[in-house]
């Protein structure tokens, strides 16, 4: 087919210019995937130039992928003509080379009479000679381009780079529709990812604190965004022995919640292996590092309860000393016996020990209660904390928990906190 000769090519007129946009407007009507625009744009061109191959290239990080190629410049592509065989690796597709990887990349017009004289070129196609490329701009922002080429030498002179420019401002709102269509497609998916995670986060924490004769027990975990990487658990031992967990995990939402899940099922494991506190933390320890590869850390609470005595043997890995209200009066904080968790391999951890007498109440909570802050950015800490806690008097555990939270907002002064925030409340009978 080739392109006519400069002074014979015919004009893009006012009129010729409504009639291409009429074409436009009909060729991507009634679709917004971005592969059939393209498509539909490419009918419409050859009223623009002659080519014997042409092609529309939409840069990758404007559709949001990459096409199954690492680190490839081109993902959304349209293309008449060209020599294309399955698997064929192909260094503008791949690498963002050639021509049209220099004017995506410049965001410059580029006209070649002789393809082989020009050191940017890449074979697309053995018999082009020729070859016209424009970029495709969206708000200043080169968001890909147009390409034609042709087998006769010459074919494309300064003369095309108006109708192909216009041609390509045309392009550009309907690709930008497409586009928008597929970013809304991706961020229902993600939604509708985040609603499963957090059903099955959800389903990670106790729905309900057991039955211990004795005692009234209560927890909640409220993430500040859709995903949290906090963690509590009541774990049914031998014995009638009864595990306190309360966990908070580096970093936030997905990754958070993923080694939070890890950490719950370690712990579990170990537990239940009925080894004591010390040698559990150090077990779930290990077993993390290897896990998460270092790249995460937990700050975790572990404690074994024994009901009739109101002895709680712990370790405290790292994590916000839990509060010991006693009914009497005075405050004890279970102190941490050994380092936060998932780092050190190889640390060892002891093991503290205290005991909940008649009208006692234990606070375990993660850093996000106490790390509130006030318009001073001062924090709302323990002291606060205890003082909301023995606030609430005989109430229930569970509106001793809710009493918390509500006394933390308040000083935060706003509804929800900047991290997650999980308590647990154990209050030993009178």
């Amino acid at each position: 087919m080739g392109g006519a000769p400069e002074g014979e090519r015919p004009r893009l007129d006012d009129g010729a210019k409504v009639r291409l946009l009429l074409e436009i407007a009909h060729r991507t009507r009634g679709t917004l995937e971005l592969g059939e625009v393209l498509d539909g744009l490419l009918g419409t061109l050859a009223a623009v130039v002659s080519f014997d191959a042409a092609g529309i290239f939409v840069r990758c990080e404007d559709v949001g992928e990459t096409a199954g190629r690492r680190g490839a410049l081109i993902a959304g592509i349209a293309e008449r003509g060209f020599d294309r065989r399955p698997g064929e690796s192909d260094p503008m597709l791949d690498l963002g080379r050639g021509i049209i990887g220099h004017v995506i990349r410049t965001g410059e017009a580029v006209v070649v009479p002789d393809v082989r004289r020009d050191p940017r070129y890449v074979v697309g196609r053995r018999t082009t000679a020729a070859e016209a490329t424009v970029p495709i701009a969206l708000d200043g922002r080169t968001i890909g381009a147009l390409n034609v080429e042709s087998d006769e030498p010459a074919a494309y002179g300064e003369a095309d780079l108006a109708p192909l420019g216009f041609f390509a401002e045309a392009a550009a709102i309907a690709i930008e529709r497409a586009m928008l269509h597929r970013r809304l497609l991706a961020v229902r998916e993600v939604e509708s990812q985040l609603r499963l995670a957090q059903e099955v986060q959800a389903r990670l924490l106790p729905p309900a604190p057991p039955g211990l004769p004795g005692y009234d027990l209560a927890g909640a975990s409220l993430p500040s965004s859709e995903i949290g990487g906090d963690y509590f658990d009541y774990l049914p031992l031998a014995d009638g022995d009864l595990g306190l967990a309360i966990a908070d995990v580096s970093g936030k939402g997905i990754p958070a919640a993923l080694v939070m899940a890890t950490f719950r099922v370690l712990l579990r494991i170990e537990a239940a292996r009925g080894a004591g506190v010390a040698a559990t933390a150090s077990a779930v320890n290990r077993q993390l590092k290897e896990t998460s590869g270092g790249r995460a850390f937990v700050t975790g609470f572990y404690g074994v309860l024994e009901p009739g005595r109101g002895r709680l043997v712990f370790a405290n890995c790292g994590h916000p000393p839990p509060l010991l209200l006693r009914a009497a009066g005075g405050t004890d904080r279970l102190a941490p016996s050994g380092p936060l968790l998932g780092v050190f391999p190889d640390a060892t951890f002891g093991e503290g020990e205290a005991v909940l007498a008649p009208g006692d109440t234990l606070v375990l909570y993660t850093d996000g209660v106490v790390e509130a802050l006030d318009a001073a950015e001062e924090e709302f800490g323990a002291e606060r904390l205890a003082a909301a806690v023995r606030a609430a008097g005989g109430r229930p555990a569970a509106e001793v928990v809710t009493e918390v939270v509500r006394a933390a907002r308040a000083f935060a002064g706003r509804a929800e906190l900047d991290d997650d925030c999980t308590l647990v409340v154990v209050r030993r009978g009178v």
